[in-house]
């Protein structure tokens, strides 16, 4: 049977042949053992495990290391390097590293993993026969995942992103002592920035689904992100000279988003809040504080 790179065999060792190693055979195969792949002691007849592999000459090697993953299997690896052309190389335990090809990667370059990323992959082969990694979907994380806890309502949890997308991120939440981990979704509209492939990510657990996935959102309930933003809309016009800002709940989402970081409904939220607690007055588009002597402010402040 031949030999097949990515697996994991119990070989006898042939022979050995200085300076390079031992060369072990399945009686059909020959491959090489180098002095470096070695664990422990080792001599001619002995039966030993070792993992099949191509050499940086594409020749078929051994070594007695053991890699995180096989042929077929999955696991969460760390980003080593990246290359702007081929993609990223990963770490797979064996002091060389893994290509995770750049079409397996978003389409934006800024949603490229970053060295010290981790992510989901599978090792498979290339058409060459060669190793290469594989991003794991759904379809390879589900089967291990299990159903988050109703107690997990409006928690904070952590979680590495495994797919990135326009109109939402897929997130692997931490399983802690649980399991391997839950499937959730930041919505577009629940993002406070785009997310890259990888990255580690807090985010709220906003609903709990039937099948045990979850809604996450980046931002914090509706209530405590109200308090939050008043507070800096606040501190924003305590700030500003005659204590006003040409923003209101007229102005257009994007330039709030622009100037604030929240969106339009988070913006009137806090306004609200302002206005009900008697801090602010809104007059032609301005948004000023209340003042203490009656007296109007002036609104020759610029944007």
């Amino acid at each position: 049977m031949s030999l097949i790179a990515g697996t994991t065999v119990h070989l006898p060792i042939d022979r050995e042949v200085s300076p390079y190693g031992f060369f072990l055979t399945n009686g059909e195969q020959d491959v090489l053992l180098h002095y470096s792949e070695i664990i422990g002691k080792i001599e001619p007849g002995m039966m030993i495990e070792v993992f099949i592999f191509y050499d940086t000459e594409d020749r078929l090697a051994a070594t007695m290391k053991k890699p995180y993953l096989t042929l077929g299997d999955m696991a969460m690896l760390e980003v080593a390097d990246v290359h702007p052309r081929l993609g990223c190389f990963l770490e797979m335990g064996l002091g060389r590293q893994l290509l995770l090809p750049i079409r397996e990667l978003p389409e934006l370059k800024e949603l490229h993993p970053k060295v010290g990323d981790k992510v989901f992959v599978i090792m498979e082969h290339d058409k060459q026969g060669r190793l290469r990694a594989k991003l794991a979907g759904e379809r390879e994380l589900a089967p291990l995942a299990f159903h988050a806890p109703s107690s997990w309502l409006n928690q904070w949890v952590e979680g590495t992103v495994y797919k990135t997308l326009q109109m939402g991120t897929f997130v692997l939440v931490d399983g802690g002592v649980l399991g391997f981990g839950v499937i959730g979704m930041i919505h577009s509209s629940e993002r406070l920035q785009m997310l890259r492939l990888g990255e580690r990510v807090q985010a709220r657990v906003s609903f709990v689904r039937e099948d045990g996935r979850v809604n996450l959102s980046m931002a914090a309930r509706k209530e405590v992100g109200r308090d939050l933003d008043a507070d800096r809309l606040l501190t924003f016009l305590k700030e500003r000279p005659n204590g006003a800002m040409p923003y209101s709940d007229q102005t257009p989402p994007d330039i709030i988003k622009q100037r604030f970081g929240i969106s339009k409904a988070a913006f009137k939220r806090a306004l609200g809040k302002l206005m009900r607690e008697g801090l602010i007055t809104q007059k032609d588009n301005w948004t000023q504080l209340k003042p203490v002597d009656g007296a109007e402010p002036s609104k020759t402040e610029s944007k």
